[in-house]
């Protein structure tokens, strides 16, 4: 998983969330109740797929409910540990941009270059290959510790031989010593991949949130006191690598498991190629979703791709703080039923329809009054990041749901089609953002509202709906009641900025139509659906007792 090498550098490493990355391990306490082929599960999910598609048609099998609330648990304790954190690396953010010059900043910026990179890859897949191998001895998962162990260290090496060059790509000495002492970073990661893998197997989200929560509040304690010091860039550095060495201290007190040599190789040649799938995909993503902005800035230059970007974060808010937060838990979920495929159905109806239900309305209202909300916030000068910020909130709706499908895929056992389906993306999308640039920043934007869909979404939706069963009319009914009352808030929205006076200044516009648009959601999800909100509530009360 990526390692947030540098919080208090924003956006310096990587966008978006990650590609499926379940985490991983030894099964848990009660794992082999829910694996594939456990009646009590098929039969329980069997009853919730027959009755009508509603949220309370939920199993009463007490193995399903566990897993529910195991569910509901990790999104509370992630979601909790998330926000707290947050809120003071915001804080601490602010001080320590008081505290360090522009320069410093530029120096962790070009280390994090290949960093970014490197973070995908150096752990190979080994987490994610723990968690959805259920059926790995004991000396199996002994043996991929060991060689994610010989891994880290293999980075280490790499990235100290790669620090001179690169340093002398970016003209700066500095950069080599930052790359070296940042790759420690890969050896303690290495230590981390069996106990977070086995904690997520046994869906022990609550142990998970507390590391992550310990590891962000080290983080940012840690590069505050040195920034106050007068460490300045090493600051940034040092400040993360404090933060996941205690958590690596903590997640192997918490999960402890031996590590072996990684003799018999033909033991874990299986696992090893199930991770490697995983690594590629990885790669393959962080190619295409980022290629859009490599073609903007060479093609366009360097403002419209400042526009571009601030649109591309600003409509990336959905994704990043409800999606995101969702898949961190779901991954282990989904491998805990990867077997059994009425579970799967109704786990990825009701998730889909949950996520769609939050963020179809924030990206498409975004979308409406992208125009009044930079004007009123920003200021004119930023009007070029109207268009594309509109044209990318339209593709948030859609990017906030779909997630789910490339996890499903990986988590019952298909890396290597998902692999397959990302590379095509990896082809398709950048010729796409290219075509695009005749129309400017809105072109390019254009190709993830329209490209998208149409040339990469269908492959993973079809895959998905091959290993679970579902059809393509269930998978519409569950983005249907989010939908339904989306377009109806659009249309309110659309008609209220009709009918006020152009002259009116753009705050007092975003004002109007916001509230239009808040009341006009929730009084349809009221009207046309209360009877699926209440179920809804009586399912989240029900796996809560």
């Amino acid at each position: 998983m990526l390692l947030h090498l540098a919080p208090h550098l924003p956006g310096a490493a990587r966008r978006g969330p990650l590609p499926p990355d379940p985490g991983a391990a030894h099964q848990g306490p009660g794992a082999r109740r829910r694996a594939a082929g456990d009646p009590a599960v098929s039969e329980s999910a069997r009853v919730a797929l027959d009755a009508p598609p509603d949220l309370a048609s939920t199993p009463q099998d007490a193995a399903t409910r566990e897993l529910d609330r195991s569910l509901l648990r990790g999104i509370a304790w992630t979601g909790a540990m998330r926000w707290a954190t947050q809120v003071l690396s915001w804080a601490s953010t602010l001080v320590v941009a008081h505290l360090l010059a522009p320069t410093d900043y530029g120096l962790v910026a070009m280390a994090l270059v290949y960093l970014g990179l490197a973070q995908l890859v150096n752990e190979f897949g080994l987490g994610t290959v723990i968690v959805m191998r259920r059926d790995l001895g004991e000396s199996q998962i002994a043996r991929l510790g060991g060689l994610s162990f010989l891994l880290g260290l293999g980075f280490v090496a790499l990235s100290a031989l790669l620090a001179g060059p690169v340093a002398q790509f970016f003209g700066e000495p500095t950069v080599r010593w930052l790359i070296t002492v940042f790759s420690l970073t890969f050896i303690t990661g290495a230590f981390q991949v069996l106990p977070r893998a086995l904690l997520a197997k046994d869906l022990d989200f609550r142990k998970l949130a507390w590391t992550d929560g310990a590891e962000a509040l080290l983080t940012t304690c840690g590069t505050l006191a040195l920034a106050l010091l007068g460490f300045r860039y090493w600051a940034l550095v040092l400040g993360p690598l404090v933060g996941r060495t205690a958590s690596t201290i903590l997640v192997n007190w918490w999960r402890p498991h031996r590590i072996a040599w990684p003799r018999d190789f033909a033991t874990i040649a299986g696992a090893v190629t199930f991770g490697w799938h995983v690594v590629v995909a990885r790669i393959a993503w962080y190619l295409y979703s980022n290629a859009d902005f490599a073609v903007v800035g060479r093609v366009l230059g360097k403002a419209p791709l400042g526009g571009y970007t601030f649109g591309w974060q600003i409509s990336s808010i959905p994704i990043e703080r409800v999606t995101a937060l969702v898949m961190g838990v779901t991954g282990p979920v989904f491998s805990a039923v990867q077997h059994d495929r009425l579970a799967l159905q109704r786990y990825l109806r009701h998730l889909t329809e949950g996520l769609a239900f939050i963020t179809f309305p924030a990206a498409v209202g975004l979308a409406l009054v992208a125009d009044v909300f930079v004007l009123a916030l920003l200021g004119d000068h930023w009007r070029p990041a109207i268009v594309p910020l509109r044209f990318l909130a339209l593709s948030a709706a859609l990017r906030s749901v779909t997630p789910l499908l490339p996890q499903i895929i990986v988590s019952t056992g298909h890396a290597k089609r998902n692999m397959q389906f990302t590379i095509a993306a990896a082809l398709i999308m950048p010729i796409l953002f290219y075509a695009g640039t005749r129309w400017g920043t809105a072109g390019v934007a254009l190709a993830w509202v329209i490209g998208y869909p149409v040339c990469v979404l269908p492959m993973f939706l079809r895959q998905v709906l091959r290993v679970t069963g579902m059809t393509l009319g269930g998978y519409a009914r569950a983005l249907s009641p989010a939908a339904g009352a989306t377009l109806i808030m659009a249309a309110i929205v659309l008609g209220v900025r009709a009918a006020t006076p152009a002259t009116w200044p753009a705050g007092l516009h975003l004002a109007t139509q916001g509230l239009a648009g808040v009341a006009t959601y929730g009084l349809v999800l009221y009207g046309m659906h209360r009877a699926r909100v209440r179920e809804f509530w009586a399912f989240l009360q029900t796996i809560r007792g």
